[in-house]
């Protein structure tokens, strides 16, 4: 049930990411066949609203004089197709060498995967269902060109907002891996294997919003750039970057955490619970963090001092129990602590520093 909830959510969530191009791509495919059928005067323009469609999606995030390539590179393609099929007919060898080459063409103009398998989908489009029957007619080269050009203009007067997926995709890893940390908590008190091995099965996955994270902000610096106010759009994505990559590595050394607890647990080795208290610190940082992000009054704060009561309470923990497990356990925990104050604006030396004073600071 818990995971069917879970899924039900992802779905709601990726539907809130893809609204936008959603209405884009009605809106461009309407546009493309308006303006193909009635302006152009070409009958059944078919190659203009699956251009648009398609552009659509190739465009996303992708600078202003890459979306140009990509719109020019299906043109090229169906323009391939067209002359091929004029000269040498229809068959079976035909089709191969016509998507051959369509999808050579994409490639010199520098497409992605996404343009070099709708340069040779539309080649076997041409090659097959509508062969040209009257010579050389650049009429669906045009119509793929018309269908670009639609989807360029919807998504400069309906802009996506870069920020919106990064803050979703944050919304979603950061709760996460606070969870994650809990559980790892609730399994030193519990000092049950089955528990430790669930936490570890989390924290396994925890990479992938990870990496969606990442990718976002990637996307999302990509988008900036066509925006009105690129500076000003840029801004917040550098904080959500600075701190992705450092959640990057507290995700990694969260796993590393889990996989030390259920190995400690199989040789019966004593994990106090004061490491569970410190491991309690260490997912508030995480979640002020998250706070911080959303620069909620206070949340920073709140987030560096978790992060070094997190630090302490291990050290001393340590100090008390110097077995090899704890050891290892304890490291991690220090050094996600670093990991979260350094995503939170401090440099490396400066999060090493003040983790390696945590427990004196403590002590005071």
């Amino acid at each position: 049930m818990r995971r069917s909830r879970s899924s039900a959510g992802d779905r709601l969530a990726s539907l809130k990411d893809l609204a936008l191009p959603v209405v884009q791509s009605a809106l461009a495919a309407a546009i493309a066949w308006v303006f193909a059928l009635e302006v152009i005067g070409h009958e059944a323009p078919f190659f203009a609203p699956v251009s648009a469609v398609v552009a659509i999606g190739a465009t996303l995030g992708q600078r202003g004089r890459r979306s140009i390539e990509l719109v020019v590179g299906v043109s090229v393609g169906i323009a391939v197709a067209d002359l091929l099929i004029a000269g040498i007919g229809t068959g079976a060898w035909q089709l191969a060498l016509v998507v051959t080459l369509a999808t050579i063409a994409a490639i010199l103009v520098g497409g992605g995967e996404l343009l070099r398998v709708q340069a040779a989908v539309s080649a076997v489009l041409v090659a097959t269902l509508q062969p040209p029957t009257d010579g050389i007619d650049f009429t669906r080269s045009i119509d793929a060109l018309v269908g670009g050009s639609a989807a360029l203009l919807v998504a400069w007067l309906l802009p996506a907002k870069p920020l919106a997926r990064v803050q979703r995709a944050a919304e979603r890893a950061i709760p996460e891996l606070a969870a994650t940390i809990d559980d790892i908590a609730s399994a030193i008190r519990s000092r049950d294997k089955s528990d430790a091995d669930a936490a570890l099965d989390r924290a396994r996955g925890l990479d992938e919003m990870a990496s969606s994270l990442g990718e976002e902000v990637q996307v999302g610096f990509e988008m900036s750039r066509m925006s009105p106010r690129p500076r000003s759009s840029r801004e917040p994505l550098i904080t959500y970057s600075e701190a992705a990559s450092q959640l990057d590595l507290a995700v990694r050394n969260v796993r590393v955490m889990a996989r030390g607890l259920t190995r400690a647990l199989s040789l019966d080795d004593p994990v106090p619970d004061q490491l569970a208290d410190a491991l309690d610190d260490l997912s508030a940082s995480v979640r002020c963090l998250g706070e911080a992000l959303e620069e909620k009054e206070g949340a920073a704060d709140e987030a560096r001092a978790a992060a070094v009561r997190a630090a302490g309470r291990a050290t001393l923990v340590l100090e008390e129990t110097g077995n090899l497990s704890v050891s290892v356990l304890v490291g991690q925990v220090r050094s996600t602590a670093a990991d979260l104050l350094r995503g939170l604006g401090l440099d490396r030396e400066s999060a090493q520093g003040v983790v390696r004073e945590a427990a004196e600071s403590l002590r005071a």
